[in-house]
């Protein structure tokens, strides 16, 4: 049996998941993040995209966070985020019209122009599309069915 870690992924909303996992992926601000048993204890913010999560069964699951914190312990990882969703439950129709509003709106800068809040609506959609891609693509079709 593999090496694990206790895992906790909590929104302000929800705690999403809780379990013992082999590994974690999460996108930080300087990269990719992978978090396996024994890591160095780490205190790390995180980018609006997925968070990939390597069961003690072995099996995978794909979370979205609009952004967040990290934190490694020696018998702990925390994903502490202000939004996180299953991947398999976004909307990808919503988010697809997110994105164009959000790109629109930095097209058609008025004397009210919110530059900062457009440009953050703007990436939070952007990475729950590549989140809701890179779940079709690891496995295929419809990535509301894969949960």
């Amino acid at each position: 049996m593999a090496m694990t870690v206790h895992c906790d992924i909590v929104s302000a909303e929800e705690e999403l998941f809780s379990g013992l996992v082999e590994r974690v992926i999460a996108h930080g601000n300087l990269g990719d993040l992978g978090i396996m048993p024994g890591h160095a204890p780490l205190l790390t913010d995180l980018k609006p995209g997925p968070v990939r999560v390597i069961k003690q069964d072995g099996s995978e699951e794909v979370f979205y966070i609009s952004g967040g914190f990290l934190e490694v312990q020696p018998n702990v990882v925390k994903v502490l985020a202000d939004t996180a969703v299953r991947a398999g439950d976004i909307d990808e129709a919503a988010a697809l019209e997110a994105k164009k509003a959000a790109e629109a709106a930095l097209n058609e800068k008025g004397a009210e122009f919110d530059y900062g809040s457009a440009s953050v609506r703007l990436a939070e959609a952007a990475a729950q599309l590549r989140t809701v891609q890179e779940l079709r693509k690891r496995y295929g079709g419809s990535a509301s069915n894969n949960r």
